[in-house]
This record gives C-alpha cells, structure tokens and sequence, in this order.
C-alpha cells in the first residue's frame, strides 16, 4: 500500500467496524428521521444529536464520476480508476470508486445501479461500488 490508508477514530470506528464484517453503515438522526454521511456527532439537516449507526442496503445510483489516469492513493496500482459520487437508497451521498466495469463513458450511464463491495486497504476494509448484477 502506498501509506495513505485511512486511520479510524472513536467518532468513525463503527463505519469502519461495519466495512470489516462487510456491511455498509451510516449514521442515521432520530430527531428527523434521516440517513446521513459524512460520520459526525450532530446531524447536518436538523443539528440534533439523537444520532445511531444504522447497516444500510449498500445499494446506490450513479450521480457524478471522473476517470482518473493518474495514480490516486490508497489505490496507487489501478489507473485508470473511476472516483465517483454515488447516492446510497437511503439519500446520503459518499465519494468512492467503482470497480468491475471498464473505465469508459460507455459503461458509466448516470444512474447506474450499483451495490457495495469492500476492498482491502491496509487494516481497513474500504468500501467501493461496483454494477449491480443483472438477474438472468
């Protein structure tokens, strides 16, 4: 790895606790009764802070996306890579990276389906986005 895997602390170690047993979490307000990300203490719509981590379906639409060609850390020996901003069903929007399709517009309609997948990345499991598989 290339020395810039991501360090959890107390305020995100249940989103990375979540990624290591391969589920997506985020947290969730009790006082408007909505998902949010990026983790932290208070909610960005309401500033309450009645606030749980909740597993989400790990499922998500394409919203936006750059194809990068040139090395991007953690993921150094992948170019080109696609860095994209996805919406989870539940609303909350998160930058990731989409794996398992080829890195071309063609294959990059806006609002893809895409589920999670993790990947290895030093002691932390990250989460990334792939197509969702399309049943026969």
């Amino acid at each position: 790895m290339s020395g810039f895997e991501p360090t959890p602390t107390p305020e995100t170690a249940p989103y990375w606790d979540a990624a290591a047993r391969g589920d997506l979490s985020v947290q969730f307000c009790l006082q408007c009764a909505r998902h949010y990300f990026y983790p932290r203490p208070a909610c960005p719509r309401c500033g309450g802070e009645s606030v749980e981590w909740r597993t989400v379906a790990g499922r998500a639409r394409l919203v936006s996306y750059v194809i990068n060609h040139r090395p991007l850390p953690p993921f150094d020996a992948t170019v080109p890579q696609i860095v994209a901003l996805v919406e989870l069903d539940e609303g909350p929007r998160m930058m990731t990276a989409i794996v398992g399709v080829e890195p071309a517009p063609e294959h990059l309609p806006l609002d893809l389906a895409l589920e999670v997948a993790f990947v290895d990345c030093g002691d932390v499991r990250l989460p990334v986005f792939k197509p969702m598989a399309v049943a026969a």
